[in-house]
């Protein structure tokens, strides 16, 4: 696209406001699907007389399907936009979560429900690509720290499916029946908000002789990069340090402190709204001091916070250490997805490479602390969080703000290359990104 149409691509796209708020819709609605799916994992439990392990594997299903939408989310995202992202992200998620409480509530089986999962999960894994690109980019037309409100919005979201599923786990309401109801809603208000989406991929603020030239890049480019890889393990930290929580906090209470499934419903509404307290309350703090402090105070509080839910015995004190944990836990993600989206060139494809490892997270954790819980006990199982949560801390300096230079030509980062520069050695001399 020449410089022209650009800009008035940018000239004819709807206003900052409008796409921020319309952004902010598509995070709570997608915290409200996954939410519904986390707070009836008791009740699923329950109906396939399942073993914590059986439970671990039954979430890698949607891991499984969530890698597997990150891998498409960069492709679809930098050819269609993610606005089209959204929309086919949209339909997997009803789709996906809609016949796995049917499958629950029909007593399909284990093997029915892992396969609803894959597409519940395709579908949340190409809408937090596609929903984290085009925030970064309404971030930056706004000129301050917001990603940390989308991503508090998603807690929201959260809030708002955790609760009525603990409500819906006392008064025994059929799976189906409110996977049906929430499933519907979710799809038609993404495909309702996503009107107000600009497109992202062809979007300057301030287009200047020096303005990030917006070529493709190779597929498989921004793996070369280092920073790549060290907001990666920020991301997977702090990705196990929220996933765990939601995968296993439930159950945690219950086999661990003795709750009741109502109980354990509640608990974790109790760390989902100490992640949205968080994530409200930490944009001011990162815009004032940095990323890179503001992480490493996290991991520090999320330690604390999971050591006294796991080696304090008395249950008030241990809900005070899930408070600590979901607000250590709160900022990781967003501020990984702001750093990995700073140059809007490789913003597509280095979010979605970013996410894809921090996912890594919530494929390969529900096995591992299901395995490490059916031998040694849920809350000693979420040990194996602290070394994730530690080595997030010490990469945290890879997240640090990028200044203006970094993101002009010349000034990318080394062993990024363009699609153009991989395939003619002649464009070298002129490339934007390739060193």
């Amino acid at each position: 696209m020449t410089t022209a149409s650009a800009t008035r691509t940018t000239r004819s796209a709807p206003s900052t406001t409008a796409w921020r708020n319309a952004v902010f819709v598509v995070f709570t609605l997608s915290g409200l699907a996954i939410a519904t799916w986390l707070g009836r994992i008791p009740s699923v439990r329950d109906e396939l007389d399942a073993s914590t392990f059986e439970m671990g594997l039954l979430v890698v299903g949607m891991s499984v399907g969530s890698i597997a939408g990150l891998t498409f989310a960069g492709h679809i995202v930098g050819r269609l936009g993610a606005k089209r992202g959204v929309q086919i992200a949209a339909v997997c998620l009803a789709l996906g979560l809609v016949m796995a409480g049917v499958a629950v509530t029909a007593g399909w089986g284990f093997a029915a429900i892992w396969v609803c999962l894959i597409a519940f999960g395709f579908g949340n894994g190409l809408c937090d690509v596609s929903m984290n690109v085009t925030g970064a980019t309404a971030e930056r037309l706004g000129g301050r720290t917001i990603m940390p409100l989308f991503h508090a919005t998603f807690s929201l979201g959260t809030l708002a499916g955790a609760g009525p599923g603990a409500l819906a786990e006392r008064l025994a309401v059929p799976v189906a029946l409110h996977f049906i109801v929430i499933g519907v809603l979710t799809c038609v208000s993404m495909g309702t908000a996503v009107r107000w989406f600009g497109d992202e991929r062809f979007t300057d603020p301030e287009p200047t002789d020096t303005s990030p030239v917006q070529l493709p890049v190779s597929r498989w480019a921004v793996w070369k990069s280092p920073s790549t890889l060290l907001i990666g393990v920020i991301v997977l930290g702090m990705a196990l340090a929220e996933g765990s929580a939601n995968d296993w906090l439930p159950l945690a209470m219950i086999d661990g402190h003795g709750l009741d499934n109502a109980g354990g419903s509640a608990v974790l509404t109790v760390f989902l709204a100490a992640m949205t307290v968080g994530r409200v309350a930490g944009s001011p703090l990162i815009d004032r001091f940095g990323r890179v402090p503001v992480l490493r105070a996290s991991a520090a509080v999320a330690v604390v916070g999971l050591g006294m839910l796991i080696f304090v015995p008395d249950v008030p004190l241990a809900i005070v250490g899930v408070v600590l944990w979901g607000l250590g836990a709160s900022l990781g993600f967003p501020m990984g997805m702001s750093a990995a989206a700073d140059d809007p060139r490789t913003a597509a494809a280095k979010v979605s490479a970013v996410a894809t490892i921090g996912y890594v997270a919530f494929l390969a954790g529900p096995p591992i602390i299901g395995f490490a819980g059916e031998h040694f006990g849920l809350l000693h199982g979420l040990l194996i969080v602290f070394v994730f949560i530690i080595a997030a801390g010490l990469a945290s300096g890879a997240a640090r703000e990028r200044t203006p230079e970094a993101t002009r030509p010349g000034g990318a980062e080394p062993g990024l290359q363009t699609e153009r520069d991989a395939t003619d050695p002649t464009s070298a001399s002129d490339a934007t990104d390739a060193r």
